[in-house]
């Protein structure tokens, strides 16, 4: 380019650091080959060598087939936006091996934030980059091993609302299927699930639980387990929409009716007639960039925890009453 221009590489840099000793002339030259060329200058090269940081926060998102992380980074990248602040964001996969480097590679580049969506079982590697400044926030379930902020939904008493309008239509033989199971967001939906139950006069749920953490079961198997069992459920609470879409396609097998009730809303889930436990991903999202922005602007003050509320959202398929007799 500075051949190009007619100038030294020097005088290039000088008009790319913003340098008044640079003849109009001699700039508008610069930035016409640089527009030839389709040159655009790499500020995170810069501001490694200015020992300084960019103006972007990192997102790390887990499985970018799930549609709920979408709308959690465009939360989070409108929130971002509004402090002059970009996202750089990277997928683990879901895969909890991927999160220390694909968490790494980002911060290599010398973000200003983390906001994480935790899927390894162990954060305390994030503890030196804690102690060097960097704003760490994590998104739809805790840390673990590591003092951050965390932005969550209000799982427990989500299901716990879904299970109480069930028994107050007269169930309490109430399956709960979930694949997986064991991490934060569910194990709190199960909590919820079994202290309604235990409000209902249900001490023991188990025989109607269907809890999994291997991939290759479907959702339609365990569904289809609960109701060829000897005492079969006459409603199903799920975990997730996964769940939820897969108990569906079982129960559209079966004569008997069961109600339905699935966490986390879904595009069909108005016009199927599901009922669901709804949460706003969106503004998930909003919360996190909103605290990044906080903790970027002040450092200082105690570990906040903030839990958005879920709503409980009756479209038929969990008003269907309990059999009688």
């Amino acid at each position: 380019m500075a051949r190009l221009a007619g100038v030294s590489a020097k005088t290039v840099s000088r008009v790319y650091s913003g340098s008044p000793r640079v003849l109009p002339e001699t700039r508008e030259r610069i930035l016409a080959a640089a527009k030839r060329l389709r040159f655009r200058p790499n500020t995170v090269a810069r501001n490694l060598r200015q020992g300084g940081k960019t103006d972007t926060v990192a997102f790390v998102m887990g499985d970018i087939h799930n549609p709920f992380y979408f709308h959690v980074a465009a939360g989070i990248e409108q929130e971002l936006a509004k402090g002059g602040f970009t996202m750089l964001w990277a997928s683990t996969g879901d895969a909890p091996d991927s999160e220390p480097v694909v968490v790494d590679a980002l911060l290599s580049q010398l973000v200003r934030a983390l906001v994480l969506i935790p899927i390894a079982g162990d954060q305390s590697y994030l503890e030196g980059e804690r102690q060097l400044g960097t704003p760490i926030i994590t998104v739809d379930r805790p840390a673990t091993d590591l003092v951050a902020d965390t932005v969550v939904l209000a799982n427990r008493s989500g299901m716990a609302d879904a299970v109480r309008s069930l028994t107050a239509n007269g169930h309490r033989k109430i399956g709960f299927v979930s694949n997986p199971s064991e991490m934060y967001t569910l194990s709190e939906r199960l909590a919820g699930y079994r202290q309604a139950l235990m409000e209902a006069g249900v001490a023991d749920s188990t025989p109607w639980e269907r809890l999994g953490n291997d991939p290759s079961i479907t959702p339609e198997s365990q569904v289809r387990s609960l109701l060829d069992s000897s005492d079969p459920p006459t409603a199903i609470v799920t975990g997730n929409n996964r769940a939820t879409m897969g108990a569906l396609r079982e129960l559209r097998t079966r004569e008997d009716p069961v109600a339905l009730i699935g966490f986390d809303d879904f595009e069909l889930a108005e016009m199927l007639g599901i009922s669901v436990v709804a949460h706003d991903p969106v503004e998930l999202g909003r919360a996190a960039g909103r605290l990044a922005l906080e903790r970027i602007e002040h450092h200082g003050g105690p570990i906040r925890r903030i839990e958005l509320p879920t709503r409980l959202v009756k479209r038929g398929s969990g008003e269907i009453p309990a059999p009688t007799g």
